[in-house]
Protein backbone atom coordinates (compact mmCIF):
# COMPACT_ATOMS: atom_id res chain seq x y z
CA UNK A 1 0.00 0.00 0.00
CA UNK A 2 1.09 3.56 -0.70
CA UNK A 3 1.57 5.84 2.28
CA UNK A 4 -1.54 7.90 1.46
CA UNK A 5 -3.61 4.70 1.29
CA UNK A 6 -2.33 3.74 4.72
CA UNK A 7 -3.17 7.20 6.05
CA UNK A 8 -6.72 7.02 4.72
CA UNK A 9 -6.96 3.49 6.07
CA UNK A 10 -6.98 4.98 9.57
CA UNK A 11 -10.08 7.04 8.75
CA UNK A 12 -11.81 3.99 7.28
CA UNK A 13 -11.82 2.35 10.71
CA UNK A 14 -14.40 4.78 12.10
CA UNK A 15 -18.06 3.90 11.54
CA UNK A 16 -21.34 3.81 13.46
CA UNK A 17 -20.45 0.41 14.92
CA UNK A 18 -17.04 1.55 16.18
CA UNK A 19 -16.88 5.37 16.49
CA UNK A 20 -13.94 5.39 18.95
CA UNK A 21 -10.53 3.74 18.69
CA UNK A 22 -7.57 3.60 21.04
CA UNK A 23 -4.01 3.73 19.76
CA UNK A 24 -3.28 0.10 20.59
CA UNK A 25 -6.51 -1.06 18.90
CA UNK A 26 -5.61 0.83 15.72
CA UNK A 27 -2.08 -0.55 15.86
CA UNK A 28 -3.37 -4.10 16.25
CA UNK A 29 -5.98 -3.77 13.49
CA UNK A 30 -3.81 -2.10 10.84
CA UNK A 31 -0.42 -3.54 11.70
CA UNK A 32 1.50 -0.33 11.02
CA UNK A 33 4.70 0.28 12.96
CA UNK A 34 4.12 2.38 16.07
CA UNK A 35 6.24 5.25 14.74
CA UNK A 36 4.34 5.26 11.44
CA UNK A 37 0.99 5.20 13.20
CA UNK A 38 1.98 8.06 15.51
CA UNK A 39 2.97 10.09 12.44
CA UNK A 40 -0.31 9.37 10.63
CA UNK A 41 -2.40 10.19 13.69
CA UNK A 42 -0.58 13.51 14.13
CA UNK A 43 -1.27 14.44 10.50
CA UNK A 44 -4.96 13.60 10.89
CA UNK A 45 -5.20 15.43 14.22
CA UNK A 46 -3.49 18.55 12.85
CA UNK A 47 -5.88 18.53 9.88
CA UNK A 48 -8.90 18.28 12.17
CA UNK A 49 -9.95 14.98 10.62
CA UNK A 50 -9.51 13.22 13.97
CA UNK A 51 -9.95 14.35 17.56
CA UNK A 52 -8.31 12.88 20.64
CA UNK A 53 -9.97 12.65 24.06
CA UNK A 54 -7.93 11.59 27.10
CA UNK A 55 -9.12 8.24 28.34
CA UNK A 56 -11.37 7.77 25.32
CA UNK A 57 -9.03 7.54 22.35
CA UNK A 58 -9.65 8.91 18.86
CA UNK A 59 -12.86 9.96 17.12
CA UNK A 60 -13.64 11.68 13.84
CA UNK A 61 -12.83 15.38 14.02
CA UNK A 62 -14.55 18.75 13.45
CA UNK A 63 -13.08 19.21 9.96
CA UNK A 64 -15.46 16.51 8.75
CA UNK A 65 -18.44 18.50 10.04
CA UNK A 66 -17.11 21.57 8.26
CA UNK A 67 -16.70 19.62 5.03
CA UNK A 68 -20.21 18.20 5.38
CA UNK A 69 -21.60 21.73 5.59
CA UNK A 70 -19.78 22.62 2.39
CA UNK A 71 -21.26 19.58 0.66
CA UNK A 72 -24.79 20.50 1.76
CA UNK A 73 -24.28 24.08 0.58
CA UNK A 74 -22.52 23.45 -2.71
CA UNK A 75 -22.85 19.85 -3.93
CA UNK A 76 -24.18 19.99 -7.55
CA UNK A 77 -26.23 16.81 -7.17
CA UNK A 78 -28.02 18.02 -4.05
CA UNK A 79 -28.57 21.47 -5.60
CA UNK A 80 -30.14 19.90 -8.68
CA UNK A 81 -32.28 17.43 -6.76
CA UNK A 82 -33.55 19.42 -3.78
CA UNK A 83 -36.33 21.41 -5.56
CA UNK A 84 -37.46 18.29 -7.41
CA UNK A 85 -37.64 16.36 -4.15
CA UNK A 86 -39.67 19.17 -2.56
CA UNK A 87 -42.25 18.81 -5.32
CA UNK A 88 -42.38 15.03 -4.95
CA UNK A 89 -43.01 15.00 -1.21
CA UNK A 90 -45.61 17.75 -1.67
CA UNK A 91 -47.46 15.42 -4.08
CA UNK A 92 -47.21 12.19 -2.10
CA UNK A 93 -47.16 11.10 1.51
CA UNK A 94 -43.69 9.57 1.44
CA UNK A 95 -39.97 9.85 2.10
CA UNK A 96 -37.74 10.92 -0.77
CA UNK A 97 -34.09 9.84 -0.81
CA UNK A 98 -31.24 11.06 -2.97
CA UNK A 99 -28.50 8.45 -3.20
CA UNK A 100 -25.19 8.07 -4.96
CA UNK A 101 -22.86 5.14 -5.47
CA UNK A 102 -19.92 5.08 -3.09
CA UNK A 103 -17.41 2.24 -3.40
CA UNK A 104 -19.39 -1.01 -3.34
CA UNK A 105 -22.43 0.52 -1.64
CA UNK A 106 -24.97 3.29 -2.02
CA UNK A 107 -24.89 6.38 0.20
CA UNK A 108 -27.87 8.57 1.08
CA UNK A 109 -26.85 12.22 0.59
CA UNK A 110 -30.19 14.00 1.08
CA UNK A 111 -33.69 13.27 2.38
CA UNK A 112 -37.07 15.00 2.22
CA UNK A 113 -40.08 13.82 4.24
CA UNK A 114 -43.83 14.47 4.12
CA UNK A 115 -45.13 11.69 6.39
CA UNK A 116 -44.61 10.38 9.90
CA UNK A 117 -45.98 6.94 9.01
CA UNK A 118 -42.62 5.69 7.83
CA UNK A 119 -39.07 6.47 8.85
CA UNK A 120 -36.37 5.42 6.43
CA UNK A 121 -33.52 3.44 7.97
CA UNK A 122 -31.15 5.24 5.60
CA UNK A 123 -30.90 8.90 6.48
CA UNK A 124 -28.26 11.25 5.12
CA UNK A 125 -24.79 9.81 5.64
CA UNK A 126 -25.88 6.18 5.98
CA UNK A 127 -25.00 3.62 3.36
CA UNK A 128 -26.94 0.63 2.11
CA UNK A 129 -25.88 -2.50 0.22
CA UNK A 130 -25.62 -2.13 -3.53
CA UNK A 131 -27.89 -5.17 -3.97
CA UNK A 132 -30.79 -4.24 -1.69
CA UNK A 133 -33.65 -1.86 -2.36
CA UNK A 134 -34.93 0.04 -5.37
CA UNK A 135 -32.58 3.01 -4.85
CA UNK A 136 -29.59 0.66 -5.03
CA UNK A 137 -30.67 -1.80 -7.70
CA UNK A 138 -31.60 0.94 -10.15
CA UNK A 139 -27.96 2.11 -9.90
CA UNK A 140 -26.71 -1.46 -10.21
CA UNK A 141 -28.60 -1.82 -13.49
CA UNK A 142 -26.38 0.78 -15.18
CA UNK A 143 -22.94 -0.40 -14.08
CA UNK A 144 -20.54 -1.46 -16.80
CA UNK A 145 -20.32 -5.10 -17.82
CA UNK A 146 -16.91 -5.34 -16.18
CA UNK A 147 -18.13 -3.83 -12.90
CA UNK A 148 -21.18 -6.09 -12.81
CA UNK A 149 -19.16 -9.23 -13.53
CA UNK A 150 -16.68 -8.37 -10.79
CA UNK A 151 -19.45 -7.75 -8.27
CA UNK A 152 -21.21 -10.97 -9.20
CA UNK A 153 -18.05 -13.04 -8.82
CA UNK A 154 -17.55 -11.55 -5.35
CA UNK A 155 -21.11 -12.14 -4.08
CA UNK A 156 -23.15 -14.60 -6.13
CA UNK A 157 -25.33 -15.51 -3.14
CA UNK A 158 -26.12 -11.84 -2.56
CA UNK A 159 -27.47 -11.46 -6.08
CA UNK A 160 -29.63 -14.57 -5.63
CA UNK A 161 -30.95 -13.39 -2.24
CA UNK A 162 -31.90 -10.04 -3.81
CA UNK A 163 -34.01 -11.86 -6.40
CA UNK A 164 -31.84 -10.78 -9.30
CA UNK A 165 -30.91 -14.26 -10.53
CA UNK A 166 -28.91 -17.38 -9.80
CA UNK A 167 -26.55 -16.97 -12.75
CA UNK A 168 -24.76 -14.00 -14.28
CA UNK A 169 -26.91 -14.36 -17.40
CA UNK A 170 -30.08 -14.24 -15.29
CA UNK A 171 -28.79 -11.18 -13.44
CA UNK A 172 -28.06 -9.39 -16.71
CA UNK A 173 -31.60 -10.16 -17.88
CA UNK A 174 -33.14 -8.78 -14.66
CA UNK A 175 -31.12 -5.59 -14.90
CA UNK A 176 -31.97 -5.18 -18.58
CA UNK A 177 -35.67 -5.15 -17.62
CA UNK A 178 -34.97 -2.33 -15.16
CA UNK A 179 -33.17 -0.30 -17.84
CA UNK A 180 -35.96 -0.83 -20.35
CA UNK A 181 -38.61 0.42 -17.91
CA UNK A 182 -36.53 3.32 -16.62
CA UNK A 183 -37.63 2.90 -13.00
CA UNK A 184 -37.82 0.11 -10.46
CA UNK A 185 -39.71 -0.79 -7.30
CA UNK A 186 -39.15 -3.15 -4.38
CA UNK A 187 -41.23 -4.10 -1.37
CA UNK A 188 -39.71 -4.30 2.09
CA UNK A 189 -36.17 -5.11 0.95
CA UNK A 190 -34.54 -2.49 3.16
CA UNK A 191 -37.28 -1.25 5.52
CA UNK A 192 -40.01 -3.80 6.35
CA UNK A 193 -43.59 -2.96 5.35
CA UNK A 194 -42.80 -0.24 2.81
CA UNK A 195 -42.62 0.13 -0.96
CA UNK A 196 -39.73 1.88 -2.67
CA UNK A 197 -39.76 3.32 -6.20
CA UNK A 198 -36.56 4.66 -7.76
CA UNK A 199 -35.07 5.99 -11.00
CA UNK A 200 -31.43 6.54 -12.08
CA UNK A 201 -29.57 9.86 -12.27
CA UNK A 202 -26.77 10.43 -14.80
CA UNK A 203 -23.96 12.97 -14.98
CA UNK A 204 -22.85 15.10 -17.93
CA UNK A 205 -21.04 12.10 -19.44
CA UNK A 206 -24.18 9.94 -19.17
CA UNK A 207 -22.50 7.85 -16.46
CA UNK A 208 -24.68 6.58 -13.61
CA UNK A 209 -24.10 8.81 -10.60
CA UNK A 210 -27.00 8.04 -8.28
CA UNK A 211 -30.73 7.63 -7.88
CA UNK A 212 -33.81 9.37 -6.56
CA UNK A 213 -36.42 7.31 -4.77
CA UNK A 214 -39.73 7.52 -2.94
CA UNK A 215 -40.60 5.32 0.04
CA UNK A 216 -44.30 4.77 0.75
CA UNK A 217 -45.69 3.55 4.09
CA UNK A 218 -47.58 0.70 2.42
CA UNK A 219 -46.36 -2.85 1.82
CA UNK A 220 -47.85 -2.71 -1.69
CA UNK A 221 -49.26 -0.15 -4.13
CA UNK A 222 -51.99 -0.69 -6.70
CA UNK A 223 -50.62 -1.23 -10.18
CA UNK A 224 -52.24 2.01 -11.31
CA UNK A 225 -50.56 4.05 -8.57
CA UNK A 226 -47.29 2.20 -9.03
CA UNK A 227 -47.19 3.01 -12.73
CA UNK A 228 -48.10 6.63 -12.07
CA UNK A 229 -45.42 7.03 -9.40
CA UNK A 230 -42.87 5.23 -11.58
CA UNK A 231 -43.46 7.60 -14.49
CA UNK A 232 -43.26 10.61 -12.16
CA UNK A 233 -40.02 9.48 -10.52
CA UNK A 234 -38.44 8.71 -13.90
CA UNK A 235 -39.36 12.18 -15.15
CA UNK A 236 -37.95 13.73 -11.97
CA UNK A 237 -34.68 11.82 -12.38
CA UNK A 238 -34.39 13.09 -15.98
CA UNK A 239 -34.91 16.66 -14.78
CA UNK A 240 -32.06 16.24 -12.29
CA UNK A 241 -29.82 14.61 -14.89
CA UNK A 242 -30.48 17.43 -17.36
CA UNK A 243 -29.67 20.01 -14.69
CA UNK A 244 -26.34 18.30 -14.03
CA UNK A 245 -25.57 18.57 -17.75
Amino acid sequence: MQSHDKLLGVLDLFDENRPEWGFDDIHERLGYSRSTLYRYLKVLLDAGLLSSFPGRGYTLGPRIIELDYQIMANDPLIHAARPVMHELVASYSCVSLLCRRYRQKVLCVHQEVSTTKVRSNYERGRSRPLLRGAASQVILAYLSSYQLTKLYEEDQDGFADAGLGNTLAAVRKSLRVIRQRGWYHTQGQVTPGVTGVAAPIFDANDEITGSISLTFPEPALSQEKLDSVGERIEFSARVISNTLR
